[in-house]
């Protein structure tokens, strides 16, 4: 599992459509709305670092209106409590649900 930790600007008035949006794209687990430099931090967990690509350089930037800017990390390890595998296995994924 690759996942990749993105920092997103997005112009305010479109926060919201921004989230139900990334929240539809096969790998993004999480979006968590943060106060300070970047509105949005955006979890994403996927195969390999191919399908990371595509979703930041393509389905984040291109295909979301309202997104003005990302900055993008790979996770080079992981330590957690609990398997985070387990969790994550893209066939299991399931409706993106919005927490507050």
């Amino acid at each position: 599992m690759v996942t990749g930790i993105a920092l997103v600007t997005v112009e305010r008035k479109q926060l919201r459509q921004a989230t139900e949006a990334l929240l539809k794209i096969a790998g993004v687990t999480e979006v968590y709305t943060v106060a300070g430099e970047y509105d949005l931090v955006v979890m994403i967990r996927v195969s390999s670092n191919a399908e990371l690509s595509d979703v930041v350089a393509n389905k984040m930037t291109r295909d979301i209106p309202g997104i003005t800017h990302t900055r993008t990390m790979i996770s080079l390890q992981a330590d957690a409590k609990v398997d985070l595998g387990q969790f994550y296995d893209p066939a299991k994924q399931s409706d993106p649900k919005v927490f507050a």
